[in-house]
């Protein structure tokens, strides 16, 4: 016997002793006397009553022998998502075999032992019938439907819980197979249904749009496609918009089941969201067809990108960088030129800026937090470092930071020892700052890449860059690179930091190999450096029809300022398909980026039939000036996303976003049984996991199981019948006694 609540030690004494003491004050001095036999029956029966009354207080439970299984629940859940009806299970469809297995050999041999309920599992969690089973559930959320049996029967004994499925956990908007399962849940007896190898199937896998590039505002789409039971034979992937084919290729795959990498370049509208479609057509027989689509957005440019450059003094570089930016027409460029020292000996400025942000430009550097984070972008061209103050160099790197905002540090003053060395700004750069600290495995990393002195060559990863690609493939970029003039010299830059990336490098003429454009992602913003000087040669010494200087200086400035914010942003989630919970996200903020908790939001929807509607807005619990909203889409395609922020009367900005409903169909992505997440959901719950073929096992398994893990059952003894019969029995007997003897 065990207490529920049984108190501490010093407790349960004082209260022993209480009653002692209630017992020997009751018979110390009785009003009749009473011989030594009658005293002691009567403290003994009084004593009794008093502790049996003290100890049902504390919850007495009695623990018994385990008791038989014939009460205990089996949860059998089936799953019914459509790729159950893929006919690789034995000459059957996937359904057809599980419906088979709970008929013929589940369901009989768990009645003898057990309380077998069958439930079919998808998109919901349905009480069924063997014969009612099919293959219809839009997904499969596997993880859930566990969590759910779980509750279902949260107050009865469950032995374990059968799960008869293909592992395609595709369930809470494709992050289900990552969810934790209830520390509670019961053994799991997964069986695995379907085929995990030898499926005949060709899939695109994905498809990803890369920045947009300045070759008429052209766009890359990077596709991966697999060829699985087919060989090497080759295939034909299309790529169309809307449903005009624009391209088709002939994909020989290196071997059989291995990824293919394709690369397509297209020409989305500038006005509004374009959705591109690659598909491989199916091959005849080919048993699962839903994979060998999918479609990609890709968004307009939206605003134009504000760009604030801070020049060092007039030069060619600086009138050629600034002519290429202004003549962008996504682009509004606002140039601060140090010209000089006046009479006084304060710096003067050549200032070129919208009427508007003149004046917070008039020292030269916006005195403002929000006066800099009103530019996307920033490039501090052939300056010394002692120029910014260092409450300006930390705004700086606050704006990459924090705000996300790009950074462009280029100029051998900007990059010299006397220029960003030391500064908040120099943890900001993607290279280090002095040569000294380029290792021998550095250099001889980069000296392959090296041809003629300070001529740009570009690296693996520079010729699929967005800032460096000039030319419709990597073959016609690296080409167009070769034939551009040297730089007049270069700055001796270090090597990369952790996480950057080299996208060219260059030997200087006395040897040396140095980076001499390099980029990373800082914080919520990004980075770059160009160490190389007189880069306006390649628009000089070069064709007049020839616009690589001017791709180049515009892709850049566009790649920095892409990812910038507005002070009031939205988030959409990926991989969203019809029926999904779709949650979006918005920040509101002001014009310094400070979060605002007390802000106004609105936010709506056009669906891609054109009908507009509001969506509530609600904020995020412990997240001032966060919030979110959620809508159920229910078709596919672009959906439009507008949200406005205001603080009372005052305007914070508006913001609009498109996402991509039904984009693939995640219930037919690699479509092989998923034999690895049926096992570490056996193992994680202590079930075990079995192949169709020998699915009889799992009622042994059930029972041995149970006999392992049996518990004692309790019982509480404190509410029974038989526990006030007793109390009341010994109570009416010292009555009566006392009745007897005299007492009163």
């Amino acid at each position: 016997m065990t207490f529920a609540s049984f108190p501490p030690w010093w407790l349960a004494g004082l209260v022993g002793l209480a009653v002692v003491v209630a017992v020997w004050a009751e018979y110390r001095r009785p009003l009749a006397p009473l011989r030594a036999f009658q005293r002691a029956t009567l403290v003994a029966i009084r004593a009794g009553a008093l502790v049996a009354l003290v100890l049902f207080l504390f919850r007495p439970i009695a623990l018994l022998h385990p008791a038989g299984t014939r009460d205990a629940v089996v949860p059998v859940l089936v799953d019914v998502s459509r790729s159950m009806r893929l006919t690789d299970a034995d000459g059957q469809s996937r359904i057809a075999r599980a419906s088979s297995l709970v008929q013929s050999e589940l369901l009989p041999a768990l009645s003898t032992s057990y309380r077998p309920q069958l439930f079919a599992v998808g998109d919901s969690f349905e009480a069924a019938t063997a014969e009612s089973l099919t293959a219809r559930a839009r997904r499969s959320d596997l993880s859930g439907a566990l969590t759910r049996a779980r509750e279902r029967f949260r107050d009865e004994r469950v032995a374990g819980i059968v799960l008869i499925s293909d592992g395609a956990d595709t369930g809470g908007g494709g992050d289900a197979a990552r969810q934790a399962l209830p520390a509670d849940l019961p053994p799991v007896f997964a069986v695995g249904v379907g085929a995990a190898a030898g499926i005949r199937d060709r899939e695109v896998v994905s498809v990803a749009a890369g920045d947009q590039r300045l070759d008429r505002a052209s766009v890359d789409l990077q596709v991966s496609t697999t060829s699985s039971g087919f060989g090497r034979q080759p295939f034909e992937l299309r790529l169309l918009s809307g449903t005009q084919v624009l391209e088709r290729r002939r994909v020989t795959p290196s071997e059989d089941g291995s990824p293919n990498d394709e690369r397509f370049t297209v020409f989305p509208d500038r006005q509004s969201a374009t959705v591109y479609t690659v598909e491989i057509p199916a091959e005849q027989n080919e048993p699962v067809t839903e994979n060998n689509v999918r479609r990609v957005l890709v968004s307009p440019a939206g605003r134009k990108r504000r760009l604030l450059v801070i020049e060092g003094a007039p030069g060619f570089e600086h009138s050629f960088m600034t002519r290429a930016w202004a003549a962008d027409p996504g682009l509004e460029v606002d140039a601060v030129v140090r010209k000089g020292k006046n009479a006084s000996g304060s710096h003067t400025f050549s200032i070129q800026a919208a009427a508007g942000r003149t004046q917070a430009l008039a020292d030269g550097f916006p005195a403002r937090r929000s006066d800099l984070y009103a530019y996307d972008a920033l490039v501090i061209a052939n300056i010394e470092g002692d120029f910014f103050t260092r409450a300006q160099l930390a705004m700086i790197a606050d704006f990459v930071s924090e705000r996300g905002g790009g950074l462009l540090v280029t100029g051998g003053h900007s990059l010299a020892a006397r220029g960003l060395i030391g500064t908040p700004v120099e943890a900001l750069l993607p290279v280090e700052l002095d040569d000294r600290r380029v290792s021998g495995l550095a250099k001889a990393s980069l000296t392959a890449l090296a041809g003629a002195p300070n001529q740009v060559v570009l690296t693996a990863e520079g010729e699929a860059h967005p800032i460096m690609r000039l030319g419709r493939s990597g073959e016609e970029t690296r080409q167009k690179w070769t034939t551009l003039p040297p730089l007049a010299s270069l700055a001796a830059l270090g090597p990369p930091r952790a996480g950057a990336t080299v996208l060219a490098v260059s030997s200087a003429p006395g040897g040396g190999i140095h980076p001499v454009i390099a980029v990373q992602r800082y914080g919520q913003g990004r980075s770059m450096v160009f160490g190389g000087e007189a880069s306006w040669r390649w628009r000089m010494m070069m064709a007049s029809t020839d616009r690589s200087y001017e791709m180049f200086w515009r892709q850049a400035s566009r790649w920095l300022a892409e990812t910038a914010p507005d002070p009031v942003s939205v988030t959409t989630p990926d991989a969203v398909e019809p029926g999904d919970s779709a949650e979006i996200a918005i920040d509101a903020r002001d014009a310094s980026f400070a979060l605002v908790p007390d802000a106004g939001v609105t936010a709506a929807i056009v669906s891609p039939d054109g009908s507009e509607r509001t969506l509530p807005v609600r904020r995020v619990p412990e997240s001032a000036g966060r919030f979110t909203s959620a809508f159920v889409p229910d078709r596919p395609g672009a959906y439009h996303v507008r949200v406005e922020a205001t603080r009372g009367q005052e305007p914070l900005g508006t913001s609009d976003r498109w996402m991509l409903v039904g984009g693939g169909d995640r219930e037919f992505a690699d479509p092989r049984l998923n034999e690895a997440w049926l096992r570490r959901v056996a193992r994680t719950t202590g079930g075990r996991y079995v192949r169709a073929n020998d699915a009889a096992r799992v009622a042994s398994w059930l029972q041995d199981t149970a006999r392992q893990h049996a518990e004692p059952e309790r019982r509480d003894l404190w509410h029974e019948p038989w526990a006030m019969a007793f109390i009341i029995v010994l109570l009416s007997a010292e009555w009566m006694l006392r009745r007897l003897w005299g007492l009163r």
